[in-house]
């Protein structure tokens, strides 16, 4: 019987401290957190961001943990014509923050997947801001005044994900390699030119120089 009753202890202690570990969950200070019951948030406490111990009820609630930090999406490169039919590679990157936890776990579930729809949502907003500018503007005139305009039409597509644009940037704008080189060829060219006709032109004055002095 003492061990049949100590083997029922033992496994009354098991269940307790299983009940008791699945009952609270810790939030860090670079985290928010969504206590989802059956999918639904719970009522007065669904959304918790005090960082710190918390508890909820074992087996039918779950908590998923969401980053409150700013986060980063790197958009692919892509080419963007110019309103002056120049293209451009462009290079750019959003910052974001996640400010509606329930709406971003609804519509993309994992930043992963938020990363891949910022991006395109991203890219899009570089070329209709950018085709709208002429390489002028974009490479130096007005760049700043073109990355806030992208960064609140992301806002206005972005908002439907739970999240909140604070920044993009336009890390390079340059012509596209094969164009630079066409560029930089013809330059060569043109200082070639220039070069050979000052060279004729000393020469030239270097030989009228040399019949006056003869005469």
């Amino acid at each position: 019987m003492k061990g049949v009753t100590a083997i029922a202890a033992i496994a009354a202690i098991i269940v307790i401290v299983v009940i008791a570990i699945a009952s609270t969950f810790t939030v860090e200070q670079t985290e928010q957190a969504l206590v989802l019951r059956f999918g639904e948030p719970v009522a007065g406490r669904g959304l918790i961001t005090t960082p710190g111990l918390h508890f909820k009820y074992p087996f039918i609630e779950n908590v998923v943990f969401l980053d409150n930090r700013i986060l980063v999406v790197e958009a692919p490169k892509q080419e963007v014509l110019a309103s002056d039919n120049n293209r451009l590679d462009v290079d750019s990157f959003l910052r974001y923050r996640i400010v509606d936890p329930l709406k971003f776990y609804q519509t993309v579930g994992s930043p992963d997947r938020a990363n891949s729809q910022l991006g395109f949502i991203l890219n899009s907003a570089v070329r209709r801001v950018l085709g709208e500018a002429n390489m002028t503007e974009i490479v130096r005139d007005n760049r700043a005044n073109l990355m806030v305009k992208i960064r609140d039409q992301v806002n206005q597509e972005g908002g439907r994900l739970g999240i909140a644009a604070v920044d993009v940037r336009i890390r390079r704008a340059d012509l596209p390699r094969q164009i630079s080189e066409k560029v930089f060829s013809r330059m060569q060219s043109e200082r070639a030119r220039e070069a050979a006709e000052y060279r004729a032109q000393g020469s030239e004055q270097a030989q009228t120089i040399g019949l006056r002095q003869g005469s």
